[in-house]
């Protein structure tokens, strides 16, 4: 008799869920060099879309625009949430956990190569020259002109949410319950800071493919932070203060 296949989890999924369809080892196995292959198809994909969206011809989005401020910080910001989860991934000995990292990993990985994807039609530079987030005036939740850093140079996160350089350190220096629940904190933190700047490109892009992929982000982090949430009261842990 065929055996049924396996509900697919709904957007609060629990841990115990996440945990049931964790991926075959064959799956972390190809993951290397299947990550070089998620980015150019988010590239295309992001080149393909925005051509789609322009109906009519319109003059690419200018540096200092949200929309490529968003694109260019964004990806930092992506950058880093894939290294954690990649590293937790490879070291966490928690089914569930290893399965929400590998999901946050190759998700934001393939929004980073759609958002490089957008740059290189807008003919902008991958990254901003000078000062992160003053496409986000201030008052907008965080102080956003941040300096220009390079990702873990500084013992000062570089934008809101991101860990600074001391915290990933302690990160790859754990194990155990200690790493998964470490992990959970930072990768929450981060997710509030990334849906900041998500909701802030959605209000205020007037380009269709940077509001659906803003909108996009917004829901499936929104469910993943209800679900790290779950996770570290499971584990008696409490989130990380985020100002």
């Amino acid at each position: 008799m065929a055996s049924a296949e396996p509900a697919e989890p709904d957007q609060e999924g629990t841990e115990e869920e996440v945990s049931d369809q964790r991926p075959a080892w064959s799956r972390y196995v190809i993951f290397g060099a299947a990550a070089l292959a998620v980015l150019l198809v988010g590239a295309t994909l992001g080149m393909v879309l925005t051509r789609a969206t322009d109906e009519q011809p319109t003059p690419p989005p200018a540096a200092g625009s949200v929309e490529v401020g968003f694109a260019q910080d964004m990806s930092v910001h992506h950058l880093q949430a894939v290294t954690m989860a990649n590293w937790a991934r490879d070291h966490s000995a928690d089914p569930a956990v290893v399965q929400l990292a590998f999901d946050i990993g190759s998700t934001q990985l393939e929004q980073v190569g759609r958002m490089k994807g957008w740059l290189m039609l807008w003919g902008q530079p991958e990254e901003a020259i000078g000062d992160y987030m003053t496409w986000m005036p201030q008052g907008h939740g965080h102080d956003h002109a941040m300096p220009q850093t390079s990702g873990e140079a500084s013992s000062t996160a570089p934008m809101p949410g991101m860990a600074t350089s001391e915290e990933m350190s302690k990160l790859r220096s754990l194990s155990g319950k200690r790493l998964d629940v470490y992990f959970l904190q930072l990768m929450l933190r981060h997710h509030q800071g990334g849906t900041d700047m998500a909701q802030y490109a959605y209000d205020h892009s007037s380009n269709g493919a940077v509001r659906t992929l803003a909108d996009s982000m917004l829901r499936s982090q929104g469910a993943e932070m209800d679900l790290m949430r779950q996770m570290l009261a499971r584990r008696d842990a409490q989130p990380l203060p985020f100002p």
